[in-house]
């Protein structure tokens, strides 16, 4: 299938707020793709998500701003795109920068100018036409005339929606269904939705009582054996460490993140925890974290940079694991020698978990059906450091590779009022609208009396991006490349989730998850919030 073929598809995507439009816009290029095979049905899939399958290739922004003329018909197929990025990503060693610069040119030689400006975005990350999972696994299923459960269950244990496209198209409901949990081969997590509060979170659940009504006050330790009450609820201590899916297979240990890539050799200390279980084969959900070990604060969190540097550190394992070690924290099992537990109740999970691991390597749980009982959890983990907690139904399965409705995670939530410094041009769907804004808290030590915090485009709706396109054009300073710098007037008001050091920022610190809540058109720029207001937040 040619490659135009799936920048025509992406447009259509992007043209559209209908679901039901995007579907059928997908599902259409993935039918036309499987016609070509499978290999070419999981190309698409992964295009038309906004993925690559080489993942890294050495392509940047650099390597993107003089490119050749756009060839005036298409030409280019999904497969010879395919190959074209998989000799780029094999580029390594002396003189593979003016390797790569030539083989560049001569791909994106062939391209027409949409073509050039969908792989380019492609090669960034900044295909954000609207085909994410909810639409790409809805439009496999409706290409490949499976009901959609299917198709999502499929997912979830293969672990990539693509490898399923490609199967789903081209062997139907046989080949979905030879699929199965295998140890060794990481499954896509399950996700937590949000709440703002744990009356809220408890609500979701269908849990909580009448309105300042508690319930009977039920609750057990972290082991999860029943509780008195006729609906309690699980909570756990939410952590801001590294998400790990642990597979065993008699002394052979895979660690996987979130993202499902293999970082065993990274953690050893975890690989040797789990090594030592009384079992021959399993499948844990766990969180590794590194500690405090010194003074007042040990056993508080690091910053989360401390875990994640841990985990990107090229350094020897083992003398990380002796200076940074980090802690493994197990609050879900899947699959034991032999026994898949997916679809069991949560309370049979955290049995089975509890039985099998030391009570220290156990994430701390309360199950209650106390609001009161619930706050207080929550007020405890919070004041010892970490980010919230996550509440959990005992009956529901385990809804792996998305959002399940049975764990809902809660944090503090906190806001500053920002000042807008600049504003970044959208792509995709964004294209043509200024989007992603640069924030920044009023420092009078600062030579521009503002001292930037990082940048967001989360929270904004049509409305928005629409109405600050035309007034940060009106407020319009200068510009560099695709940044159009703004007079520093417009105020903002930003949650975010907490604050964690950075070099890239001159004040030293950044936001984490920031997001837009509302413009303040009532406030003027001299009354946002300071970098001393900052700095204070960082040190609680």
């Amino acid at each position: 299938m040619r490659f135009a073929r799936v920048v025509q598809a992406s447009a259509r995507v992007a043209a559209t707020r209908s679901r039901l439009a995007k579907t059928q816009a997908v599902a259409q290029a993935l039918a036309e793709a499987a016609e070509s095979g499978a290999h070419e049905a999981r190309l698409a899939a992964a295009y038309l998500a906004g993925s690559l399958p080489q993942r890294r290739t050495g392509v940047g922004w650099r390597s993107l701003t003089a490119l050749p003329a756009p060839a005036a018909e298409s030409s280019a197929t999904l497969g010879e795109v395919d190959a074209a990025l998989e000799q780029l990503a094999a580029l390594s060693g002396s003189g593979s920068a003016g390797r790569r610069a030539q083989a560049v040119a001569d791909l994106f030689g062939r391209l027409t100018v949409d073509e050039q400006r969908y792989l380019a975005d492609l090669l960034t990350g900044q295909v954000r036409q609207g085909a994410l999972d909810g639409v790409l696994l809805a439009a496999i299923a409706a290409a490949a005339e499976l009901p959609e459960a299917t198709v999502r269950r499929a997912v979830m244990l293969a672990g990539s929606p693509t490898e399923v496209a490609g199967i789903a198209l081209t062997e139907g409901a046989a080949g979905l269904d030879a699929i199965g949990l295998a140890v060794g081969r990481p499954l896509r997590p399950m996700l937590a939705a949000s709440a703002p509060d744990i009356d809220a979170a408890l609500a979701q659940l269908g849990q909580a009582g009448q309105e300042g009504q508690p319930g009977p006050g039920g609750q057990t330790d972290q082991r999860g054996e029943t509780a008195v009450g006729a609906t309690p609820v699980a909570l756990e201590r939410k952590l801001d460490g590294i998400r790990l899916q642990v597979h065993k297979r008699g002394r052979d240990v895979a660690l996987f993140t979130r993202s499902l890539d293999d970082i065993t050799s990274r953690l050893p200390e975890v690989v040797e925890l789990v090594a030592a279980l009384p079992a021959d084969a399993l499948v844990l959900d766990a969180e590794a974290i590194a500690l405090r070990t010194d003074g007042p604060a040990a056993g508080r969190p690091h910053p989360f940079q401390v875990t994640g540097a841990r985990i990107a550190s090229r350094t020897d394992p083992a003398t990380l694991a002796a200076t940074t070690p980090v802690t493994t924290y197990a609050f879900d099992l899947l699959h034991l020698d032999g026994d898949d537990l997916l679809d069991r109740p949560a309370s049979e999970r955290f049995a089975a978990l509890a039985a099998l691991l030391p009570e220290n390597a156990l994430v701390p749980r309360l199950v209650t059906d106390d609001p009161r009982a619930a706050q207080a959890f929550f007020a405890d983990q919070v004041a010892a450091g970490h980010e919230g907690v996550v509440v959990k139904s005992l009956h529901a399965p385990y809804a792996a590779g998305r959002r399940g409705a049975g764990w809902i995670k809660v944090k503090p939530r906190h806001t500053l009022d920002l000042v807008v410094l600049a504003v970044e041009w959208g792509s995709g769907r964004r294209r043509g609208l200024l989007s992603n804004i640069h924030l920044g808290a009023r420092d009078p030590g600062s030579a521009t009396g503002f001292t930037m915090l990082g940048k967001t485009f989360k929270g904004m709706t049509d409305e928005m991006l629409a109405w600050q396109t035309q007034r940060f054009l009106d407020l319009e300073a200068g510009r560099e490349g695709h940044v159009v710098h703004v007079r520093p007037e417009q105020v903002v008001e930003i949650a975010f989730d907490g604050l964690q050091r950075s070099s890239r920022y001159p004040g030293g610190l950044a936001l984490r998850f920031a997001r837009v809540l509302r413009y303040r058109d009532d406030k003027f720029a001299d009354q946002a919030d300071t970098m001393e207001t900052v700095r204070g937040l960082a040190q609680t």
